[in-house]
């Protein structure tokens, strides 16, 4: 009788030869290639070895790291030739790591990848990025107060020449960026070399210089920690990573984009802190503040934010939501993208199919008793918060315009029917950022064409009460050595319009935004350029900083 033919049997038996086929072949190759042949199969894999590359980063180079002991590293690799895997070593070797490299089988590699499933990623955020450890920033934060000291710390990392560099330089980056708190970091590749800039208080400021050869190494740490492709470097890409400082959570948003000299990239901070500001801290005129304390509360509504992008829009709408938060009521936000997050508030970011006015009909249908929507872009978006704020919510938004009046001509342009405004847009807001003086401003008597310009600038003051005593004395910025600009943080100013039963009537006529601006004059609270020249003479800025935000009389 003939014997059953076993095909399972036989096909078990094909791929075991299969398998030493290809381990066969590997231990070939890396005799062509210089390397060590392994078998992560019968090769204990080390976690804090394996922590070292994110799976992502490790599939796409095709590389594990499977041993560390202090400083000494073995990475198996599959294929020496792939073009993300320089990019991933030279990483690892500028962190100080002195790395043993060892080719493998596609199978061997896969264990290898399989190994990741068993790890706990304590540091592993909900968008796949990783937080880097704190400890090190805090301790050059105490150091690096100045531009004048992070210079002179670049300079000394730079010159030691060490394994580390790059880490240490990235750090002192991110630490003088935090305590001096930018909002951007800037590494922009040109012919020669590569500039380093820090936005701080709103206006960008050259730091320093690095060779190409730092910026690509930088370039391909901000890639790995911000989850982005290595290998990719003729189009734009965005990411994000997270700082553990002071036991905060800062993020930092990556954009990277193509130049002709190399990639250049900003590092957007989010700093939680940086919004933490009481309703009182906003610096908002007493009078406005007390009228906006009434109508953020209102059961029904809208307000709108003006201002250009920068102008600390959301920063105030966060403010407003907070003050008005209770138990008792239940708010939601749609944002592009979430900012920051704000605890007991329902946060929802747009998407390809989650768009602000396909979420704003969603969002309606939570039962929510205040709305905020990052932004009125379209018509669908302008009708539909109209809408929620003529059937029992609050709406707070933004829009783009230059002021408060010309809000309503630009909700015409989105085809919103003048007479609705009466009835569901209940504050136009409008503000700018300006810089602050520090402690050593310098008081000046005001030229005769200062005071010339700020008594046209106030002259239209319907509220006499608001005005100071004398408009004799101004001051200056004085800077400093240490590279300070003379400004120290950024406040806001103001403008607010309040709608009533007679600017309700007016709207219907749908005036011009420069009929709108002379018929608010009634209402007595002072203008954008007003508000400003009030904070010139109490000594909060300079002529010359108002001047850069605002359009001032000659």
């Amino acid at each position: 009788m003939a014997n059953k033919f076993d095909v399972g049997a036989e096909d078990a038996k094909l791929a075991l030869l299969r398998e030493k086929e290809e381990e066969d072949l590997a231990e070939v190759l890396s005799s062509k290639y210089g390397l060590t042949y392994t078998d992560l199969g019968v090769v204990p894999i080390d976690v804090d070895a394996l922590r070292l590359i994110p799976e992502d980063v490790a599939r796409e180079a095709e590389v594990v790291a499977f041993s560390k002991v202090a400083k000494q590293v073995s990475v198996a690799l599959h294929n020496p030739g792939n073009p993300a895997l320089p990019v991933v070593l030279a990483d690892l070797e500028a962190q100080g790591y002195i790395l043993t490299k060892f080719l493998v089988s596609t199978k061997s590699l896969n264990k290898g990848y399989a190994r990741y499933a068993d790890l706990s990623f304590a540091s592993e955020s909900a968008v796949g990025s990783f937080d880097i450890s704190g400890d090190e920033l805090v301790a050059l934060s105490q150091e690096l107060t100045s531009l004048a000291t992070l210079r002179a710390n670049l300079t000394k990392t730079l010159s030691e020449k060490k394994g580390s560099q790059v880490s240490k330089v990235f750090e002192a980056m991110l630490a003088a960026a935090f305590v001096m708190k930018a909002s951007d970091i800037h590494l922009e590749p040109e012919e020669a070399d590569v500039r380093f800039r820090l936005r701080l208080d709103g206006m960008l400021t050259d730091t320093f210089s690095f060779e190409h050869r730092v910026h690509r190494l930088l370039n391909s740490r901000i890639k790995l920690l911000s989850g982005l492709k290595l290998n990719v470097v003729n189009r734009a890409q965005d990411g994000r990573f997270t700082v553990v400082m002071n036991d905060s959570q800062i993020e930092v948003r990556t954009s990277v984009i193509p130049g002709n000299y190399g990639e250049s990239i900003v590092l957007r901070i989010l700093d939680p802190r940086a919004i933490n500001k009481s309703f009182n801290d906003l610096g908002i005129h007493p009078k406005l503040l007390s009228r906006l304390a009434t109508e953020i509360r209102r059961p029904t509504g809208m307000l709108l934010n003006t201002g250009p992008t920068g102008s600390g829009k959301t920063t105030s709408l966060y403010t407003f939501l907070r003050e008005i938060h209770t138990p008792e009521i239940k708010i939601v936000t749609i944002e592009d993208p979430i900012e920051y997050h704000l605890q007991g508030i329902v946060q929802t970011q747009t998407g390809k199919d989650y768009t602000f006015a396909s979420g704003l009909r969603s969002v309606l249908r939570q039962d929510p008793d205040v709305i905020m929507v990052g932004e009125i872009r379209d018509a669908e978006v302008a009708e539909t918060a109209i809408q929620a704020a003529l059937t029992g919510h609050f709406v707070f938004s933004t829009l783009h315009t230059n002021n408060a009046a010309g809000t309503f001509p630009r909700l015409v342009d989105l085809k919103v029917d003048p007479k609705l405004f009466a009835s569901s847009v209940t504050v136009s807001m409008a503000q700018r950022l300006v810089r602050t003086l520090d402690g050593n401003k310098k008081a000046r008597p005001a030229t005769g064409e200062e005071k010339k310009m700020m008594e046209k600038v106030l002259s239209t003051l319907i509220d006499r009460s608001l005005l100071p005593a004398s408009m004799d004395t101004v001051y200056d910025a004085v800077p400093d050595e240490e590279g300070s600009s003379g400004y120290k943080g950024r406040m806001g100013i103001h403008e607010a319009i309040f709608m009533d039963e007679e600017l309700g009537e007016f709207l219907r006529t749908n005036p011009s935004e420069g009929d709108i601006a002379k018929h608010v004059l009634r209402q007595g609270f002072p203008t954008l350029a007003q508000d400003g020249i009030l904070k010139v003479l109490e000594g909060k800025t300079t002529i010359e900083e108002l001047r850069r935000v605002v359009d001032l009389p000659q």
